[in-house]
């Protein structure tokens, strides 16, 4: 399965890079996959391991502010796995270049 989500800490100023920092350091320590990109993260695991980092990380982010919106997008598919690498290079494949990453 494959998970982008994003995570904005609400009412702690313009700059939320430490909140995200934070919550980076537990993605990466999780052991999954994932990619980082301007606008969230995407994770690649089993159901139950994505949705338990998606929620420590939300919980980490809460620790220091009063509210925090979470967004969720979850791609599900059997019998595919490295999809996080796999699914990009179907498309370069089909336009038969590579794409910026």
């Amino acid at each position: 399965m494959l998970a982008e989500f994003s995570i904005v800490p609400i009412g702690i100023g313009s700059s939320i890079g430490d909140q995200l920092a934070e919550v980076l350091k537990l993605v990466d320590a999780s052991g999954l996959p994932y990619k980082i990109n301007p606008m969230g993260t995407v994770v690649e695991g089993e159901w139950d391991d994505v949705v338990k980092l998606i929620k420590k990380c939300h919980s980490v982010v809460m620790k220091s502010g009063e509210r925090a919106v979470t967004t969720i997008s979850i791609d599900d598919r059997k019998g595919k796995p490295n999809r996080i690498d796999e699914k990009v290079k179907s498309i370069e494949k089909r336009i038969g270049k590579a794409l910026k990453k």
